[in-house]
């Protein structure tokens, strides 16, 4: 098992905390949030671990998740192998009762999955477009997509909520997407209108600040403190900064928009009116074009783009000048946020694969020496799971803060 994750969390700053004990209902609560909050965060511990991560007596927490069990929760399981002497304790993890129903609308697809406490995705579709998805008819295919699935919903799971991971500018206290420019949504409540059409709770973030969280609860950025995670999509490059182990999301959740980063002064004019942004510069649409790919296609990109790379010069020539478009952002960011980690999603990760020692070469070589010298860049170690598992966490926020509220949840359709 890797390092015990803390309960601290990037997106809820009282998430897995305790409150201020005024009672006995309320160390209660707080004891069934620190406990579970490990437990989802770790995926699974024994139970001497979360004695020994919380402080608190065997007993207690044998009552805590006991309570938890009851909830549905998690479920206790013997370890496979024991080689200690004396009694095995328990493998303590999430159960799959508790789900959120997570939506990642982009360019060319919309994605729809089922995700589990412990950042598990259950299940996850993808659907194809042939135009830019209005707000309206992602609203329809997310009705369409419970009211089919809503017998096995009812019948396995509680439905905590929504949470919808976009590409673009998201209001943090309501949710309203401000501007998504490759969407075309300007001002789109999407958030009240999925609540009213599904009776759940709905959330709305950017879908980069979704990946950073996923990223640093459970993949790469896992034990760092000063994480920044790039995502490229079809809808563009988005960022998401962690520092000091708290989310960087500015005055009203707009911060992080480094795919506007200005790369080439000489370059193309971007959706938002500058010139030569990163996001104009460094496009998946390039790569494909060049691999003579579709959009349908995105799944053998990889494959296709480190073979290729070896072999033909237009390919080189097309990955190098990303390379180095991307590089120069790298440089700006490690100077103006000194990260530990850098890490690089969707098609980022692919240029990662290809030029990671290039990159690193870049960083070293080019931005400041003390913000360069421990920096790593890495893929993403979640894939493309990480903006589903980031998003689901807006939903299981409620939960974590206090266990006992997580009642099962009709769904409408």
């Amino acid at each position: 098992m890797s390092t015990l994750a803390e309960t601290r969390h990037p997106i809820d700053s009282n998430a897995g905390h305790s409150p201020r004990v005024g009672n006995l209902d309320d160390l209660r609560r707080s004891n069934l949030s620190t406990v579970l909050s490990l437990v989802h965060a770790n995926r699974a511990l024994s139970r001497s671990e979360i004695t020994k991560a919380t402080g608190l007596n065997r007993s207690t927490v044998a009552t805590i998740v006991v309570e938890l069990e009851e909830l549905g929760l998690v479920s206790a399981t013997q370890p496979r192998e024991h080689k200690r002497i004396g009694r095995p304790s328990s493998v303590i993890a999430p159960t799959d009762r508790v789900v959120a129903i997570v939506v990642n609308p982009e360019l060319d697809a919309t994605t729809i999955g089922v995700v589990a406490l412990g950042g598990r995705v259950l299940r996850s579709v993808r659907f194809q477009t042939d135009r830019v998805p209005s707000a309206t008819e992602v609203v329809n295919a997310v009705t369409a997509v419970l009211s089919g699935m809503r017998p096995q919903l009812d019948a396995d799971h509680s439905v905590v909520g929504i949470s919808l991971a976009i590409p673009g500018l998201v209001r943090v206290h309501d949710g309203l997407v401000k501007l998504a420019p490759h969407l075309e949504w300007v001002d789109e409540p999407i958030v009240e209108t999925l609540a009213a059409r599904t009776g759940l709770p709905v959330f709305a973030g950017n879908d980069a600040n979704a990946g950073v969280v996923a990223e640093a609860l459970f993949g790469a950025g896992r034990d760092q403190d000063n994480v920044v995670y790039l995502n490229g999509g079809a809808s563009g490059i988005g960022a998401g900064i962690i520092a000091g182990r708290r989310s960087l999301i500015g005055a009203h959740g707009y911060g992080g928009e480094l795919g506007h980063t200005v790369v080439n002064s000489s370059g193309v004019m971007c959706h938002c009116g500058a010139t030569g942004c990163l996001e104009t510069e460094v496009t998946r649409s390039a790569l494909l074009h060049v691999l003579e790919l579709s959009e349908d296609d995105v799944d053998t990109l990889e494959a296709r783009l480190g073979e290729a790379y070896a072999d033909s010069r237009d390919v080189r020539t097309v990955v190098d000048r990303q390379l180095r478009y991307l590089g120069v952002a790298l440089r700006n960011i490690v100077n103006t946020f000194n990260p530990e980690l850098v890490i690089l999603g969707g098609f980022l990760a692919t240029l990662h694969r290809v030029g990671g020692l290039y990159l690193e070469d870049t960083v070293r070589s080019s931005a400041l020496s003390g913000p360069s010298d421990d920096v790593t860049i890495v893929a993403s170690a979640l894939g493309r799971d990480n903006l589903l598992i980031g998003a689901a966490e807006l939903a299981f926020a409620a939960v974590l803060r206090d266990p006992s509220s997580a009642a099962p949840r009709a769904v409408a359709g």
